[in-house]
């Protein structure tokens, strides 16, 4: 399967991304992708050759190998990590709609632009982002729920017994390198409880920045209203009210000083 492909058109998703989404997409492809293509396919590649079963029973060893693996686990992760990736393609689809909205805007319009920045979480393409994160989260929950209920607790024995038609009797079935793939398969559920771990990180911090972001603007909005209900310069006293009085001078020379006011006053009147 080529995966460049889909990582060239993954990544152009990063511009668009907060510090979470970039992390979650280099986790993606360096402990998930990187080590599904060198490592994961090379284990798996012989678990259908080398599955012995103590039987020379026609048909006995394929009903058992079918039983025992449902589902390979190579396809299994490669069908999660192709789920987990279209999410984003969303939020890219999203943002070249607007991207190609604001051309024809600015066409019309002679030069002024729709959108300052099209890729700007704002409006709709906040949401959109945020639904990615969900579905992107969801998939990967899914899958390892799958992957828990075939293969029981994430645990693959080193001998099983099978009793299915056209088995003669119980017999014994062996797994080739049981320890190596148990080892990866954890490795693999690790890295997806890490990624689901980001998706989640990034779902708070989106949120949480929304709701700053509408408490300040709220905040704002209730200022602005008070200073027009409410005049600023008839709330504000007169300058004489201000003036200190010295807490040195007598009761009698505050009189005086009251008395010079006054006459001052009354001679600014009558001029």
């Amino acid at each position: 399967m080529n995966w460049s492909g889909l990582e060239s058109l993954i990544s152009g998703v990063n511009k668009y991304s907060t510090a979470f989404g970039r992390i979650w997409l280099s986790m993606v492809f360096v402990f998930r992708v990187m080590v599904f293509v060198v490592a994961a396919q090379r284990v798996w590649g012989d678990e259908n050759k080398d599955f012995v079963c103590n039987t020379r029973q026609p048909g006995c060893t394929t009903i058992c190998y079918d039983h025992i693996f449902p589902i390979s686990h190579i396809r299994l992760w490669a069908l999660q990590l192709i789920f987990i990736t279209c999410p984003s393609l969303m939020v890219m689809a999203h943002v070249k709609y607007r991207e190609g909205k604001d051309a024809k805007y600015v066409e019309l319009h002679h030069g002024s632009h729709l959108y300052a920045n099209p890729g700007k979480k704002r409006g709709g393409l906040w949401w959109t982002y945020l639904l990615s994160l969900v579905f992107k989260a969801g998939f990967d929950i899914a899958f390892l729920y799958i992957l828990y209920r075939i293969y029981d607790g994430y645990d693959l024995p080193t001998l099983s017994k099978c009793s299915l038609e056209p088995c003669p009797n119980i017999v014994d079935c062996f797994i080739s390198r049981p320890t190596e793939k148990k080892i990866f398969m954890l490795f693999m559920v690790v890295s997806s409880a890490v990624c689901i771990f980001m998706c989640f990180c990034e779902m708070v911090y989106l949120i949480g920045k929304r709701i700053s972001k509408l408490v300040r603007n709220r905040q704002e909005n209730q200022r602005l209203l008070f200073a027009e209900q409410h005049e600023l310069t008839n709330m504000a006293p007169p300058r004489s009210q201000y003036r200190k009085t010295d807490p040195t001078l007598s009761d009698s020379q505050m009189s005086l000083n009251r008395r010079e006011k006054i006459r001052e006053g009354g001679i600014s009147t009558t001029l």
